[in-house]
């Protein structure tokens, strides 16, 4: 599931700001709700400030942006063209295009737009800010090329009056996991601007990554402290007591309770868009909690039904139906998935798993093997839930077809905890299948012996 570790990122590079007092006091508003991942209501206001000032460029940048946090690339396309024609000599939305050129996997075109974005601005340091902010704000990030535009930007800001040079430079390390290097930098941000909480939930988030969960709950609980209603910080609150609860078994139950507190009051925060709710709902399949999971995605629709989203909507209602025992609904989940011809590249593991599942509950037996095989192939960590089909079959003493399931687990994992269990059954059901074949007079061969005796010898 995707998401969204780029969108705390980017939401950091809308740094612009306009001519007149009027206007900036209006993108400024724009660019919080931006901040605190409101983005609809930034989108809202952005179209607004597009059409009553068409000829600022920097509102055509910003509403591309927030487009691109959505990963809405033909509508921030779009944003930006218009913005080049609107103010031909605003650099920025040539970054914009870069951007999505980059986003796209064409290097070439990303930079032909970023040439132009120069030749426009040269002498500007948000020109390289934008830049550096491109490459660092991709699923893949060109750290090679971010660096020189980032540290240019720095050289150019000599005076050092904008806290988002030193922000872009600390994500450029800390997402390396370069700690000693981002930290600094995020202190000389706040030291900018002690209202810049995007910082802190940013150092919060290296605690978090770093696995000192104490430290990441005490630097975003002065965010909490400072502004209620600062939204992200609850997200990356949430997301660090969630860990913290799988690490610490003792008081996981109660790390998970305020997580799933905390998460809910970040979208409570934001303006319950889809993308909002879309969040919340993956937060959930990562808590475990399927019944609310179950009730949030019943009501999850996007704006537009033709949204690369809606699948990953459809498989959590597919996953949350059968993790609440619903089989008939979670199978009609899972095929209506599996159906998406369009989206059959991006079938993973977990979804053979939920369609093998629901199957095998229903007394669909065969299926389920065949499904859950393909899951375990796709993803070896799930083999446990393929021995469960071999051990219905033992235990039913069709055990010709428990050597046959065994005989998949034990070569898909070696590293399995299991492995030795998993080989004496898989040698038990050749003997008993052997044993059987001679009770009813089947004339086997010593075939099964042999396997039974490499299996258990393992």
């Amino acid at each position: 599931m995707k998401m969204i570790k780029k969108n705390i990122a980017l939401a950091t590079g809308l740094l612009l700001m306009g001519s007149t007092a009027s206007f900036a006091q209006s993108l400024a508003d724009a660019k919080k709700a931006i901040d605190a991942e409101q983005f609809q209501k930034a989108t809202s206001m952005l179209k607004t400030l597009v059409a009553n000032q068409p000829k600022e460029g920097d509102n055509y940048f910003n509403l591309g942006k927030v487009y691109l946090l959505t990963e809405d690339i033909d509508s921030a396309r779009a944003a930006f063209t218009n913005g080049t024609t609107a103010a031909p000599k605003n650099a920025l939305n040539f970054v914009g295009l870069g951007q999505a050129d980059l986003i796209e996997n064409n290097a070439t075109n990303a930079k032909t737009n970023f040439d132009k974005a120069l030749q426009l601005g040269a002498k500007n340091y948000q020109t390289y800010l934008a830049i550096g902010r491109a490459y660092l704000d991709q699923e893949t990030p060109d750290y090679t090329s971010a660096l020189p535009n980032l540290q240019k930007a720095d050289e150019l800001d000599s005076k050092d009056k904008d806290p988002e040079t030193f922000l872009a430079l600390a994500d450029f390390y800390a997402q390396q996991r370069k700690n000693t290097e981002a930290y600094p930098m995020y202190l000389r941000a706040l030291d900018i601007n002690p209202n810049l909480y995007r910082a802190n939930v940013q150092i919060g988030k290296m605690y978090k990554d770093a696995f000192a969960f104490p430290e990441a709950e005490a630097e975003i609980q002065k965010v909490v402290a400072a502004d209620p209603n600062y939204g992200p910080a609850y997200r990356e609150l949430a997301e660090a007591q969630m860990q913290w609860s799988f690490a610490d078994p003792k008081n996981g139950p109660a790390k998970k309770a305020e997580a799933l507190a905390n998460m809910k009051k970040y979208l409570d925060l934001t303006d319950k868009s889809f993308d909002s709710r879309l969040r919340y709902a993956q937060f959930l399949v990562y808590a475990g909690d399927f019944a609310t999971l179950e009730s949030e995605v019943a009501t999850l629709n996007a704006p537009d039904p033709k949204n690369p989203k809606t699948f990953v909507v459809a498989r959590m209602r597919g996953y949350s139906a059968v993790e609440n025992k619903k089989f008939d609904q979670g199978l009609k989940y899972m095929n209506e998935l599996f159906a998406r011809t369009q989206d059959t590249a991006r079938i993973i593991g977990s979804d053979y798993l939920y369609l093998g599942k629901a199957q095998q509950n229903l007394g669909q037996d065969s299926l389920a093997f065949i499904n859950i095989s393909k899951a375990v192939k796709l993803d070896s960590t799930k083999v446990d839930e393929l021995a469960a089909i071999g051990a219905k079959y033992y235990a039913a003493k069709n055990f010709a077809k428990s050597a046959q399931v065994y005989e998949k687990v034990a070569g898909a994992n070696s590293k399995d905890p299991n492995i030795a269990m998993n080989y004496y059954y898989l040698g038990a059901s050749h003997y008993f299948a052997y044993a059987y074949d001679v009770r009813d007079n089947k004339n086997p061969t010593k075939d099964a012996l042999v396997k039974a005796d490499t299996a258990f010898s393992k």
